[in-house]
C-alpha cells in the first residue's frame, strides 16, 4: 500500500468512476478515498469506504468536503456523456463546465494540489483526420459533449499556464467494462452488446455495422489514468489532454468476436441519431505523445477484451 494521500472522486458511481474508486482504495487504503456522487445506488462503493453525496455543480459542497478530509487530489469523473448531452445540451454544459471550473479554482486557491479531468475523442469532429489522428490537429466538435470537452481542455491548459495548476487529462476513447451498465455514451453499444450476448438476448445496434471507432478495455483505461497521475511533473508536456488508444473495431467485428463464445447470438442494425455522432469521430488514434512522455502502452486487444468480458459477465 502506498503512503496515504487523501483523494476525492466526484462522480464515483459512474462507469469509470466506480472502477477507479475500487482500484484507488486498493492502492491507498479505503479510508483515504472519499467517493462522492449526486445519488446513492452502488452498495459496494458505499460500504467499502467513505462516501458523501455531492452535487459537482455546487462549489461550496465540494469545498466543504475538501476541507473536512484534507483532500490532496481530485478526480473529476462527473459528466453528462454524448448521447444524453444531445438530448439536454444546456444541462450537459452546466454540469460539465461548472464542475471543472470549481475544481480548477480550488487548486488555484491552494485547497488541492492535483486534478485529473477526463476529456474524450468527442473533441474531434468531421474536419478531423479520420485515421491515426495526431495529438495536435483540427478539432471542430459537432456535439454538446464534444464542445464542453474541447472548451475544458483549453481551460485546463489556461489554469496550468497562468496559475500553475497541476491538472492532467486523457482523451478517453470508448470504454468497455463489465463492472457497470452503459451510461449514455455513443460508444456504449460495445458494453450493452456483451450483456445481451451473455443473457442470450438479441442485440439491436444503434450504429451501422462498419462504424469504426477507437475503444479501450477498462483495465487499460484505469492503468493509463493512474500512470499519468503517478508521473513526474517533468514528464507531462501536454496540458490540454493526451491522446490514448487501445484498439479500434466496428460493431460487426465485435459481434463476430463475441460469436466465437456465443455462437447463437443474433444482432440487428437499426442506426439512430447516435450514428451521426459516431460519424463525426475518428476511427483510429495516434497516441505516440503519451507513449513518449510517460510510457503509455495498452495491454488488451479485441480478442483479449472479448474473453475477459464474457468470462466476467458469466461469473457475475
Amino acid at each position: 500500500m502506498k503512503k496515504n494521500t487523501n483523494i476525492l472522486i466526484l462522480g464515483a458511481l459512474g462507469q469509470i468512476g466506480s472502477a477507479l474508486t475500487k482500484q484507488l482504495r486498493e492502492i491507498y487504503g479505503a479510508n483515504s478515498i472519499i467517493a462522492s456522487d449526486i445519488r446513492l445506488d452502488n452498495d459496494k462503493i458505499l460500504s467499502d469506504g467513505p462516501f458523501q453525496i455531492i452535487d459537482a455543480t455546487d462549489y461550496n459542497q465540494i469545498l466543504e468536503c475538501v476541507k473536512k478530509h484534507s483532500i490532496h487530489t481530485v478526480y473529476l469523473m462527473a459528466a453528462m456523456l454524448s448521447a444524453n448531452a444531445e438530448k439536454h445540451p444546456n444541462k450537459a454544459w452546466h454540469l460539465n463546465m461548472s464542475s471543472l471550473f470549481h475544481v480548477l479554482n480550488l487548486a488555484k486557491e491552494g485547497y488541492i494540489k492535483k486534478i485529473f479531468w477526463p476529456s474524450s475523442i468527442a473533441v474531434f469532429g468531421p474536419t478531423t483526420p479520420k485515421y491515426n489522428v495526431p495529438q495536435q490537429t483540427l478539432m471542430t466538435p459537432n456535439t454538446a459533449y464534444g464542445l464542453s470537452k474541447l472548451a475544458g481542455e483549453g481551460w485546463c491548459a489556461y489554469y496550468h499556464d497562468k496559475y500553475g495548476v497541476d491538472v492532467r487529462s486523457l482523451r478517453y476513447p470508448g470504454i468497455v467494462s463489465w463492472q457497470s451498465m452503459p451510461g449514455g455514451g455513443t460508444t456504449d453499444y460495445a458494453v450493452d452488446i456483451f450483456h445481451k450476448a451473455v443473457f442470450k438476448e438479441k442485440f439491436i445496434c444503434f450504429l451501422k455495422p462498419d462504424t469504426l471507432l477507437p475503444m479501450m478495455y477498462m483495465e487499460d483505461a484505469l492503468r493509463a489514468t493512474l500512470k499519468i497521475m503517478d508521473s513526474e511533473v517533468s514528464q507531462i508536456s501536454v496540458r490540454t489532454s493526451y491522446n490514448i488508444s487501445g484498439m479500434s473495431f466496428t460493431p460487426e467485428q465485435l459481434f463476430n468476436s463475441i460469436r466465437n463464445y456465443c455462437p447463437e447470438f443474433l444482432i440487428e442494425y437499426k442506426p439512430d441519431f447516435r450514428q451521426s455522432i459516431a460519424e463525426g469521430w475518428p476511427g483510429t488514434i495516434d497516441d505516440s505523445k503519451a507513449r513518449q512522455d510517460w510510457g503509455w502502452k495498452p495491454s488488451y486487444n479485441l480478442v483479449q477484451m472479448t474473453q475477459e468480458m464474457i468470462k466476467n459477465l458469466k461469473d457475475c
